[in-house]
């Protein structure tokens, strides 16, 4: 495992992170996480020189922490670094911010959370939270020893990005990147310029929520082909992460053990500035294709979640995209019209917004839905 400095902190932090976003679930229920399965996983990252786990309140409906929490028992809490988040769009008052926290510390079975974060900050959230007195509340966290070192997700524009990190002495930051969202949210601007103000930065969706990874369209597999040193595109999308020196650590959220074998595998090796100008320019060929495929830009991260009228909006945007990169429009016909009930179908949409208004893509999703349903109602 290769390790890098963790900001301006003494620690150094392994290259790849275990996020527990998409453990394991049994019946295809996110709140049944397969506890056998993914406190194995979780143990195999750490027995094999991961040393950060991150998870958040909401994660896996409420279970991600309490599974983590199993998963650090037996001496693997003192091996690793322990983050969660704070769900800032359910707090009201300050009192709020002391309740989440103390309930996190309960459910992960721990007397400290060494990184804790304000997750998803955004342009609703953030200047609601600030007013509430959440930088106060981190200090007097950290004061009294329930929280180490403070720093915050972030989804939205690059200069609001640059309006955080300047509002508070946080010690890391954590973005979403990948080789297909240089531009979006933070971007590459946003990630210059929070290295440059000494945080340490962590990278989510370092494979696009595993779309970079799975099935690539047949223009993306003649390119990944082209390459004189063979690697699976999981790999290709990871080590161009890992390639910016600016980056202190990637988390990726592995659902299977060969996914975490794979990229540890792939951690050992990534070091920053590694790839050949070749291996950049053909990443930038691939970058190209799939821009020209994708419909809908959804990393299927959930926040849209529940939908007040039952619409299973990333479900709905999957398909419709699938129909389009992978070139299978009767499958993803046949997937709406059979597989999805009629109550989480595009078309039980009523354009409340509600989405909207926590997309971290901000996608304008009720034009989308209407798209998905035109498209995949085909015949009905």
């Amino acid at each position: 495992m290769l390790y890098r400095k963790f900001g301006h902190t003494d620690f150094h932090v392994s290259a790849l992170g275990f996020g527990s976003m998409r453990l394991p679930v049994l019946e295809g229920d996110a709140g049944k996480v397969d506890e056998t399965k993914a406190v194995e996983m979780i143990r195999y990252a750490i027995d094999h020189g991961v040393n950060y786990v991150d998870t958040a309140y909401l994660y896996h409906q409420g279970q991600s922490e309490i599974l983590v929490a199993k998963a650090l028992r037996d001496g693997y809490r003192e091996k690793v670094k322990l983050a969660t988040k704070l769900p800032v769009w359910l707090t009201e008052h300050y009192e709020d911010f002391d309740r989440y926290l103390n309930e996190q510390l309960e459910k992960l079975g721990t007397d400290h959370i060494d990184f804790y974060l304000l997750h998803a900050l955004n342009r609703n959230t953030w200047p609601k939270a600030k007013e509430a007195g959440v930088l106060r509340f981190l200090d007097r966290a950290a004061a009294d020893g329930r929280i180490g070192y403070a720093g915050f997700s972030f989804h939205d524009e690059e200069k609001l990005f640059e309006e955080i990190i300047d509002a508070y002495s946080w010690t890391f930051c954590q973005m979403q990147y990948n080789y297909m969202d240089t531009n979006i949210q933070a971007g590459t601007e946003g990630l210059n310029y929070a290295a440059a103000k000494g945080l340490a930065v962590i990278i989510m969706e370092p494979i696009k929520g595993g779309k970079l990874a799975a099935n690539p369209p047949r223009a993306v597999q003649e390119l990944w082909a082209s390459a004189p040193t063979e690697r699976t595109p999981a790999e290709w999308a990871l080590r161009w992460v890992w390639n910016h020196p600016q980056v202190s650590l990637v988390l990726s959220g592995m659902s299977t053990m060969e996914q975490v074998q794979e990229n540890v595998r792939i951690a050992a090796e990534a070091e920053p500035n590694s790839l050949t100008s070749e291996e950049l320019r053909l990443i930038g060929e691939v970058r190209k294709t799939y821009a020209a495929l994708t419909k809908v830009g959804c990393t299927g991260c959930g926040y849209c979640l529940p939908c007040p009228s039952g619409v299973d909006i990333p479900r709905n945007f999957a398909l419709y995209n699938d129909a389009y990169i992978y070139d299978q429009l009767d499958a993803s016909v046949m997937a709406y019209q059979n597989l999805l009930e009629e109550g989480a179908r595009a078309s039980a949409c009523v354009e409340c917004g509600e989405c909207e208004s926590v997309c971290p893509q901000q996608l304008n999703i009720r034009i989308y839905l209407k798209e998905v349903h035109r498209t995949l109602s085909r015949g009905n």
